[in-house]
């Protein structure tokens, strides 16, 4: 299910990885911390598409990020 709502992203801090420099090749998404506990996710560059996720649906993203839930099968190269 689709929700659309307004969310106010003007003092919105956006970072983006440090970890790897992909230069231009590869599109880097941009995340930020809102006060209210949620989270803010964009490509960079691209302020006019957001996604907003709640606490608890950041929380599952990040444990199953860790847990290895959307890693690549060996030898992939791409999804």
């Amino acid at each position: 299910m689709s929700r659309l709502h307004p969310v106010d992203l003007t003092g919105a801090r956006w970072r983006r990885s440090s970890s790897a420099d992909l230069g231009d090749a590869e599109p880097q998404v941009e995340i930020a911390m809102l006060d209210d506990g949620h989270v803010a996710m964009r490509t960079a560059g691209d302020d006019d598409t957001v996604l907003v996720f709640t606490p608890a649906e950041w929380d599952a993203f990040v444990l199953g990020a860790k847990d290895g839930e959307f890693d690549l099968p060996e030898g992939s190269t791409s999804p």
